[in-house]
């Protein structure tokens, strides 16, 4: 049987490929630092820096605040902090309103 089921990829192995690029990059003599404090290689960073803060503020921005705001904040995360301090305070969350309710006790059926 065919397993389609496509998993991503793990903090651990992110931590691997960078151990590993890190290795190869050694074995080659390519010092990181040496790249990065070269002008060119500060050159680069820069435009990618300003490349990304442009993409972020023209594109990026107002999903990612929205998102993030209206419906992160608004509707999860004050319901979240609501229910914890019902639960602090021993009352009833929202789950337990809203779930059916069960009489046991009710003998008008027999």
């Amino acid at each position: 049987m065919k397993n389609d089921f496509n998993r991503g990829i793990s903090i651990l192995g992110i931590i691997f490929w960078g151990f590993i690029l890190i290795l190869i990059l050694s074995y080659f003599n390519i010092s990181i630092k040496g790249v990065v404090e070269s002008p060119t290689g500060r050159e680069n960073l820069g435009y990618v820096e300003g490349k990304s803060k442009s993409i972020w503020f023209k594109y990026l921005e107002k999903p990612a605040n929205y998102i993030w705001n209206d419906i992160f904040i608004n509707l999860f995360w004050k319901s979240f902090v609501s229910n914890l301090e019902r639960i602090r305070d021993g009352k009833s969350t929202d789950f337990d309103n809203a779930a059916p309710q069960v009489d046991y006790n009710n003998t008008k059926g027999s």
